[in-house]
């Protein structure tokens, strides 16, 4: 784990040897996660950031498979709390994805958004950051709540994980 650098960041680094291990991850942020709350997916093709958001769609309770929407662009998944997962890899740029109209949905869903970082100028400020990385066989899954919102959350995943709790 490392420290964050401002008072409205907090961050966890975890590593995930199996997709399993990646999706559990997701459902255990899922479940701190409400309607309004954005998560910005960060990684070269094949990270598991697909992975990450099925484990949040199982933690939020979504209806129906959850599959890259890499060339639709955006899907709503209903459910408990909807899910808006969209995908940026296609996309040329922050202006584009502001014309999907991805923020009409922020109010009533938690949005995922895969490649994120294509589009960082289009982010809400108060985002989660999942940044995932290859380590070895498995991965390394940076997660850092920006923002005061998203801090908090960080924050408590990290106090779920401390053993002195």
């Amino acid at each position: 784990m490392s420290t964050p650098e401002r008072a409205d960041c907090a961050d966890i680094t975890v590593d995930a040897a199996t997709a399993e291990e990646t999706r559990s991850l997701a459902r255990r942020l899922a479940g701190l996660l409400s309607a309004g709350d954005f998560v910005a997916l960060i990684g070269p093709l094949g990270a598991g950031k697909t992975c990450f958001v099925q484990g949040l769609a199982v933690g939020l309770a979504v209806e129906g498979r959850v599959t890259s929407p890499t060339f639709v662009l955006m899907r709503l998944h209903r459910g408990a709390t909807p899910l808006c997962h969209a995908d940026a890899y296609r996309l040329s740029g922050a202006t584009e994805l502001l014309e999907l109209g991805l923020d009409d949905w922020l109010d009533e869903s938690v949005v995922a958004l895969e490649w994120a970082d294509r589009v960082a100028a289009a982010l809400p400020p108060d985002r989660i950051e999942v940044i995932i990385e290859y380590a070895g066989e498995g991965r390394r899954l940076h997660i850092r709540g920006l923002g005061p919102c998203a801090a908090r959350i960080v924050e408590r995943m990290r106090s779920d994980d401390d053993p002195g709790d």
